[in-house]
């Protein structure tokens, strides 16, 4: 009688949960296959170092370290646990049932299980703390307290306690799924019962109970988890793995030469990629976003975490429909139904601090272009203050419309070779914008130059010839604009074989590397100032003047966005500056997690009118 019970009670619970579950999964499948297709799987070797690294290894989680061993407890335990849990499903069919076969790696398998069952248990309590107590800033207190998440973390530790009192009853009554000699915390467990009077067929009798109720807390979790907001349990590993492994500093181009192309941008939810409606998916809500993120930490609309969840809210909203009837009218990603503002796409730098934050690898930044190129190019929409930008870009190719004839006035006197002159110059030094035109910058590349003729280093400038490189203009949604910019730009480079590029703005620098590949042109080398100047010093080209090493300056180091997170060159600066008598002091928020300026993503070229300044917060 007990084994038959035993056998429907599994069967029952198992075709509950994966009829439940089915359906469910089947529905968010078909919402998946409504975004585009995307080809992901290629570079699998580099997919499974990134799995590896990012899920397995728990590294972004471990940046913010009690929570992120909190967490990595919980996973890790649970993969192990789990093997623990087939166990016990295999033994409501074949009685009796273990993989003790598998001699010692079953041992120390059953010795690691019994030590992670108080460890999740207790890191499942520094949870609820987390939830109920000591919230943290970065989750506001509504989200904090969701009934659903604290019910996740409950049911976790029902699972835990279950596991502990099964296994501790097993021990007790000597049952083979016990296991007594590789369990020392079981048999504590399991002492403290018989100290209370219990027998061991008693013991036996509390060991199924808990069986039970370990199976039906699995089974519920099964038929839970893809109807709720821990859906991540399920979609981040595929998530991280299936990231794009372009490089991080660029975006997919637009074919303006397709002609089947009707659509440029994202306006509709089918419009999305696969890949973007399983970030959806995989969103924890964390607030990890949030709490890097310069705009929202500033009173701006944009936060990253909640634009992950109106998407997702609103293809959850639509999704039935649109499987229905692919072509059924639905609401524009950017209205008031969706959650997504004009004011909310545009107030976004393109930092990436979201990105580097996220533990599970969204990218919010790649969406918000895709919104904007939508406006832009479909809709004619942009901040005022930005379509000045735009014609200024497309009549004098300078976002402040100064005459290109006065592009290298910064340069008189200065004795630099233009490659009109030098064409087999060995570096081109790409001066851009900034470095032309704003008093401030011009001072940089004149100094830039004095050191590169210090270090005798073959070099030459565009002069009149240069244009801007479009990066700005692409950030901005006008990816129209920005390709004849670029291709215009590039036109020039190719005329004078360009091999070698030096640059001192960080965006020129991102955007000639990493950008213009996907154009038609890649240098061999394209090196910013900082990296160049370290280089110089390491190889003895340069030197610091006689006591400058002794009297030294304070200087707090400003990690740009586009330098650092987005091209990871960190210390090449700061070597530089303490080479020549810097003592370099970190800011609060630094490296990774420096504090965007504000002034990207097109951001320079529009007004901040809501909440506090980027710039004055940094």
């Amino acid at each position: 009688m007990e084994l038959d019970f035993r056998f429907f009670y599994t069967l029952t619970l198992m075709l509950l949960s994966g009829v439940s579950a089915g359906i469910a999964f089947r529905r968010l499948y078909r919402l998946i296959r409504l975004g585009k297709n995307e080809n992901l799987f290629s570079e699998i070797p580099k997919r499974i170092g990134i799995f590896s690294k990012v899920v397995l290894g728990q590294s972004k989680l471990f940046k913010d370290f009690g929570p992120g061993l909190q967490h990595a407890i919980i996973f890790w335990g649970f993969i192990i646990i789990t093997i623990g849990t087939l166990e016990m499903i295999i033994e409501g069919f074949v009685h009796d049932f273990t993989f003790a076969f598998l001699g010692p790696v079953y041992d120390y398998t059953v010795f690691i299980q019994d030590f992670l069952h108080p460890l999740v248990l207790a890191a499942v309590l520094y949870g609820l703390g987390r939830r109920l107590i000591f919230q943290p800033k970065r989750l506001p207190a509504e989200w904090a307290k969701k009934k659903e998440a604290v019910f996740v973390l409950i049911l976790t530790g029902t699972l835990m306690f279950a596991n502990v009192m099964s296994f501790g009853g097993f021990v007790l009554g000597e049952h083979v799924l016990g296991h007594a000699h590789w369990r020392p915390f079981s048999r504590m467990i399991a002492d403290m019962l018989a100290a209370f009077g219990m027998t061991s067929e008693q013991g036996i009798s509390l060991g199924y109970f808990f069986w039970g109720v370990h199976l039906l807390t699995v089974f519920s979790f099964g038929a839970y988890i893809p109807r709720s907001k821990h859906l991540h349990i399920i979609a981040a590993g595929p998530n991280v793995f299936f990231t794009r492994t372009k490089h991080r500093g660029t975006f997919a181009p637009i074919n303006f030469a397709d002609e089947t192309q009707t659509v440029y941008g994202v306006s509709k939810i089918t419009q999305f990629t696969w890949k973007d409606i399983l970030d959806t998916y995989s969103c924890t809500q964390c607030g990890r976003c949030n709490e890097y993120c310069p705009t929202a930490t500033t009173g701006k609309p944009l936060k990253p975490m909640y634009l992950i969840e109106d998407i997702k809210h609103h293809l959850f909203d639509v999704g039935d429909k649109l499987i229905a009837d692919s072509n059924a009218e639905t609401e524009a990603m950017v209205s008031e139904k969706t959650g997504l503002s004009e004011e909310t796409i545009w107030a976004c730098t393109t930092c990436r601090a979201c990105v580097e934050a996220c533990p599970v690898m969204i990218e919010h930044v790649d969406k918000i272009v895709d919104l904007r190129r939508n406006l832009v190019l479909m809709e004619g929409k942009m901040p005022a203050e930005l379509q000045v930008t735009m014609k200024n870009w497309e009549t004098q190719s300078n976002p402040w419309g100064m005459s290109p004839d006065v592009r290298d006035e910064w340069a008189k006197g200065l004795d630099i070779p233009r490659l009109s002159e030098k064409p087999d110059a060995e570096y081109l030094f790409y001066v851009g914008c900034a470095g032309s035109f704003n008093d401030r910058n011009k001072k940089i590349s004149t100094s830039f130059v004095k050191i590169l003729k210090k270090a005798g280093i073959d070099f030459a400038i565009l002069g009149k010839e240069e244009l801007c490189n479009g990066e700005t203009a692409r950030r901005a949604g006008n990816e129209y604009l920005a390709k004849t910019m670029i291709d215009a730009n590039i036109a020039v480079l190719q005329k004078y074989n360009v091999k070698k590029v030096l640059t001192t703005c960080p965006h020129c620098f991102n955007t000639l590397k990493n950008e213009y590949p996907d154009f038609g042109f890649k240098a061999s080398e394209v090196l910013h100032h900082t990296d160049f100047i370290d280089r110089l010093i390491k190889e003895n080209k340069i030197v610091a003047l006689e006591g400058s090493g002794k009297d030294k300056i304070k200087v707090a180091f400003h990690d740009s966005c586009y330098l650092g997170r987005y091209n990871d060159i960190y210390e090449e600066p700061r070597s530089a500056l303490r080479a020549f008598g810097g003592d370099v002091i970190e800011l609060p928020r630094n490296k990774q997690k420096g504090l965007c300026c504000g002034a990207g993503g097109a951001r320079m070229w529009m007004e901040e009118t809501i909440g506090k300044r980027i710039n004055v917060e940094r």
